[in-house]
């Protein structure tokens, strides 16, 4: 019984147990009226290739890596009580051994799995992981072969090696991200949702083009094919009984079983059963929205796969933990800075005359107020002068902010461009009142037209960097910086915030959507 009503053809013996689609919503379609273009090598070829240049870029990196350990391992011997190293024959003999025995730990640690490629830190983590079981694998067959090797060699070679590789791997994904972003090296994508998360779904991959996931085509099941509307965001390629034909039809990669495409367990396997004879992957949303990796936990029971979610880390995110961070990382910062930011108050009192810092009142942890510190970038009445500018706002929130405001002073334009008006925040962070990382510190008008779910962003101290200001600052449209500050909340790690300030150190220096 067909469960979709556009007219369907009978594929041929090649792919059996499914229908070919060659209509959309009752109109004869084919491969141009979707603006397809065949592809003449399978995205899964073109990765595995791009996996086998990981690989060779691998063996130069290992190859260097023994170079620059047998060329210093005799100054690192000295240091560690004239540790006996072996000469340079016999090292050299062992170098090919390291070698293979890395090679082999990376392969087996699923290190070119293609999966991982290019997204989250899982690639990095098995590469860190194989690493370390290397050092632990050579250590072993030394030991057992009573065979002497230079612990000289062998520190400089995991640790220079094991940088080496974590940076090819950066420089991979980097190229990547770009690749995808100009239309190359992407899974088309055939999604199996309901109508109304459609739109979600293909805002979503929008959003993440780096991830390399297009749009092409939806499959809607017949029970929600009443919530069409007149305009769909993708082509409606069938029901859930045609998504072999939409993948033929498209050329699609892979099937993306998002909220309401199946009903039920049984109707998910059935999807799983059509896709058996294709090289195409099923990929299922969990229905988990901005929860990172590590909350997330799997297990089967008696064939029932069961997801875990830990709690938000909202408490820890404001804990003692993250405080003593703050501290030491913001009292470095300012000893770092002192002679500059000596030099910018020289020549902001020397411009005008005016007062060096403005102060401006900021919602804080827990609904409070503090006094905010900034270099002044700004013209002395320019509060007094905002209703002037006012309808000039080019955000669509509740925040103020505009690209060349008649305000800015021409050295405060300078400060804003590389965030150096920002440093006196951190005498805000000794204090107590902000973080060094965090979302985003909001003017107190701002919290009054919060909905009731941005409250949960004042959980947690104010920070002077976060996941907004490495992301776009205000660039970014104001829903999506309080979602990025609301995933930060829960999310929140110690080596996130390591990530965030160095990630940070690269927005400040590009610049971009700073105004």
């Amino acid at each position: 019984m067909t469960e979709f009503a556009p007219r369907t053809v009978t594929l041929d013996a090649a792919v059996p147990r499914a229908r070919r689609v060659d209509t959309v919503l009752g109109e004869q379609i084919s491969a141009a009226d979707l603006d397809v273009t065949p592809r003449r090598t399978p995205l899964a070829r073109r990765l595995s290739r791009v996996m086998a240049v990981v690989f060779l870029c691998d063996v130069l990196v290992l190859g260097l890596t023994a170079f620059i350990a047998v060329s210093f391992r005799a100054r690192l011997d000295v240091v560690m009580d004239n540790d006996t190293y072996l000469e340079f024959a016999v090292l050299n003999g062992m170098a090919p051994f390291v070698f293979l025995i890395w090679l082999a730990c990376l392969a087996l640690g699923g290190a070119y799995a293609r999966r991982n490629l290019g997204g989250g830190t899982e690639e990095f983590r098995r590469v860190a992981v194989a690493s370390a079981l290397a050092v632990g694998a050579v250590g072993t067959v030394s030991f057992l072969s009573r065979s002497t090797i230079s612990r000289g060699y062998v520190i400089l070679c995991f640790v220079v090696g094991t940088v080496l590789l974590l940076s090819v791997r950066y420089a991979v994904r980097k190229v990547l991200h770009h690749l995808r972003q100009t239309g190359r090296l992407h899974a088309r994508v055939i999604a199996v949702c309901s109508p109304a998360a459609l739109d979600e779904v293909k805002a979503s991959l929008e959003r993440l083009s780096w991830a390399g996931y297009t749009l092409v085509g939806a499959c809607v099941p017949s029970h929600h094919l009443g919530e069409l509307g007149g305009d769909p965001a993708v082509p409606i390629l069938g029901g859930s009984d045609d998504i072999v034909g939409a993948c033929e039809l498209t050329g699609a990669d892979t099937v993306l079983v998002a909220g309401g495409g199946h009903s039920s367990s049984q109707a998910l396997r059935r999807i799983g059963w059509q896709l058996e004879d294709l090289d195409v992957d099923l990929v299922v949303v969990p229905g988990l929205i901005d929860v990172a990796g590590p909350r997330i936990h799997m297990r089967q029971v008696g064939g029932l796969p069961l997801v875990h979610v830990d709690k938000p880390q909202v408490g820890r995110a404001g804990g003692l933990v993250k405080r003593i961070f703050d501290v030491i990382v913001a009292a470095a910062m300012l000893l770092v800075a002192a002679p500059v930011m000596a030099l910018i108050a020289l020549v902001i009192k020397l411009q005008d005359g005016g007062p060096v810092f403005y102060r401006q009142t900021r919602s804080c942890r827990d609904g409070g107020t503090f006094a905010m510190l900034k270099f002044r970038s700004m013209v002395v009445d320019a509060d007094r002068r905002l209703a002037e500018v006012t309808a000039l706002n080019e955000t669509d929130g509740v925040l103020f902010k505009m690209r060349d405001d008649p305000r800015v002073t021409r050295f405060g334009s300078f400060l804003r461009k590389y965030s150096l008006d920002e440093l006196p925040q951190l005498f805000n962070v000794l204090s107590g009142s902000m973080s060094v990382v965090g979302p985003r510190p909001p003017l107190p008008t701002e919290v009054e037209d919060y909905p009731v779910d941005m409250h949960r962003r004042l959980l947690v101290r104010p920070g002077l960097t976060g996941l907004w200001q490495v992301s776009g600052r205000s660039d970014l449209p104001f829903e999506e910086a309080v979602r990025m500050d609301l995933y930060y909340v829960d999310n929140w790690s110690l080596i996130g915030d390591v990530i965030i300030l160095l990630k940070t150190v690269r927005a400040v220096l590009l610049s971009k959507g700073a105004y």
